[in-house]
């Protein structure tokens, strides 16, 4: 059974970093795309950055310029680096994942699974 544990969110002050993390199990990492989401207060969940097994990105442009989307084939873990954070990225942040499609995996709309969450809180 597939399983995705978050790590890494709290709080820091506008124009700091944080560092997510997300370590996959019960499925193969080839085989499989991964994705951080993010749900804002009142908001909707949004796909902010996505990554194929072959390693391409794509971001939203709100985090573009600012967010890493990285991955560890070995340690099946999926990573966020977050840099100039400001207080409109505060929120939920969730790792997701799916099947590998080359026509689906940069589409945040057809991801399923996902992990519990992890907080990120930005102040000014």
């Amino acid at each position: 059974q597939l399983h995705l544990a978050e790590s890494g969110g709290g709080s820091v002050q506008s124009g700091g970093s944080l560092k997510l993390s997300c370590e996959g199990s019960g499925y193969t990492y080839r085989k499989y795309c991964r994705g951080w989401f993010r749900q804002a207060p009142g908001k909707e969940r949004e796909g902010i950055a996505l990554i194929d097994s072959a390693g391409t990105t794509t971001y939203a442009d709100s985090v573009k310029g600012r967010f890493t989307i990285s991955q560890d084939g070995a340690k099946n873990t999926v990573y966020l680096q977050m840099n100039s954070l400001q207080p409109e990225d505060t929120g939920l942040y969730y790792c997701a994942a799916r099947p590998w499609d080359s026509a689906h995996c940069l589409d945040s709309t057809t991801y399923r699974a996902w992990g519990q969450g992890t907080q990120v809180t930005v102040s000014s």
